[in-house]
């Protein structure tokens, strides 16, 4: 794949591509943003943007590019994350460590409505590039700013990354077995949600805007790695200090919500099974062949089932281990309960309701002088007339930058080459 190519969807059906055409018009756009980030969490936030129509300009480092474009020692030079969270934006590169580079991202940040940056506090200050500028710059800009601690606070210098993060806010603690040390989830939970309320930050500003509303000004979404996880944790504060209660480690299961978990089956596969309503636990003892234990009056409520979560629990395996997942589920879905396989990768990719909803998007991708068909996330939430799209994958280092600097900012092809000169760009 050269540098101005990007990897191409193969559509699913024929008709598709006209289906595509008649679309509604992106809620995004003529939203333009500058990314102004690294690793996972501005990069999910401005993906979302772009998934529904804004133009996401993507800043990378020259040369190398942003470090997830090398992660997971994986073939090739683009890891399937970058692929991934640099989809449907535009990629430069500039050297923002010198002041050309600075100044040109400066210019960039006049034509935006949105920049994103997720360095730690102080950096942007440090370039030239604090709030105050980029509101001189423009003053109806949305800064958005991630950083571990966030931007005020005595921990606001310090470094911090989603797993810190999601210690700090107490989710690694109660995450695990109860006889086993503290363990973090597999995927990068304190980015994705951090993400997540960019998003809603940035959009509430914008809102704000088009309603007429005179902002204060510069106009910041200040974002903390623990906070976008601690918003997470429920009532876990407030039981303690309203009933003492330190929240531990309980395996698969969360305190007081019985029957709730993972349970074998007969053909080595297992299924999750959420049984804990009320009326839900008498159709799902019925239908595990325990009729007395839906009868049983002390197991009516919530607070009589946790009572008594291991008898359950085993009630449940034993009917789970004597049949297949599929008549399991067969049978669970038939009475109403809540329950559903626990996939991976090979599995969801044979599910038809990841298929009928879009959520996987097969491309062409060249993998280390390869080329494959890779099958990456739709785009989420579904509004109507299906508006949000990926166009194109994360692409090469620097696909777009002429583009963006001549398009954007108006910059002549010599003026151009005298930055790749300089090594600016």
């Amino acid at each position: 794949m050269t540098q101005d190519q990007t990897p191409t969807r193969i559509p699913e059906t024929e008709t598709e591509t006209e289906t595509e055409t008649t679309k509604a018009p992106a809620p995004l756009e003529g939203i333009r943003v500058l990314e102004l980030g690294n690793y996972i969490a501005a990069p999910f936030a401005t993906r979302i943007l772009a998934d529904f129509g804004a133009e996401v300009i993507k800043v990378e480092r020259p040369g190398t590019g942003d470090e997830l474009r090398r992660w997971r020692g994986t073939p090739g030079d683009t890891s399937m994350l970058f692929r991934t969270l640099g989809r449907n934006k535009r990629c430069i590169t500039l050297d923002l460590s010198g002041e050309e580079g600075r100044d040109i991202a400066l210019q960039l940040a006049g034509n935006c409505d949105i920049v994103v940056e997720n360095f730690r506090p102080g950096t942007l200050e440090r370039w030239g590039l604090g709030p105050e500028r980029l509101t001189e710059a423009n003053p109806d800009l949305v800064l958005v700013r991630i950083s571990g601690y966030g931007q005020t606070g005595p921990y606001r210098e310090r470094p911090g990354f989603g797993g810190v993060a999601e210690a700090f806010a107490g989710l690694r603690h109660i995450t695990g077995s109860p006889d086993r040390p503290p363990v973090r989830s597999a995927t990068a939970i304190a980015d994705t949600a951090a993400g997540l309320y960019a998003v809603i930050g940035a959009l509430m500003l914008l809102l704000r805007r088009a309603r007429g509303h005179q902002p204060d000004r510069p106009q910041v979404v200040d974002i903390a790695l623990y906070e976008a996880v601690f918003s997470m944790l429920e009532a876990m504060v407030p039981e303690y200090d309203a009933y003492g209660i330190v929240r531990e480690r309980t395996e698969g299961s969360l305190p007081g919500v019985v029957p709730s978990g993972i349970y074998p089956c007969r053909d080595g596969q297992s299924v999750v099974i959420n049984g804990n309503g009320n009326g839900i636990f008498v159709r799902l003892m019925r239908t595990a062949g325990r009729p007395d234990l839906a009868d049983d009056t002390a197991l009516a409520d919530a607070p009589g089932r946790a009572a008594r979560a291991e008898e359950l629990d085993a009630a449940l395996s034993a009917w789970t281990g004597r049949h297949t997942m599929a008549d399991v589920l067969d049978a669970l879905a038939e009475a109403g309960v809540p329950s559903g396989p626990v996939h991976n990768a090979a599995t969801i990719v044979n599910d038809p309701q990841y298929r009928a909803r879009g959520m996987l998007q097969e491309f062409e991708v060249d993998i280390a002088d390869e080329t494959r068909k890779v099958r990456f996330p739709g785009v989420v939430p579904v509004l109507p007339g299906s508006p949000g799209g990926v166009k194109w994958l994360g692409p090469e280092v620097g696909s777009h930058t002429e583009q963006v600097l001549t398009g954007t900012l108006g910059l002549s092809e010599t003026r151009i080459k005298e930055l790749r000169d300089r090594k600016v760009i």
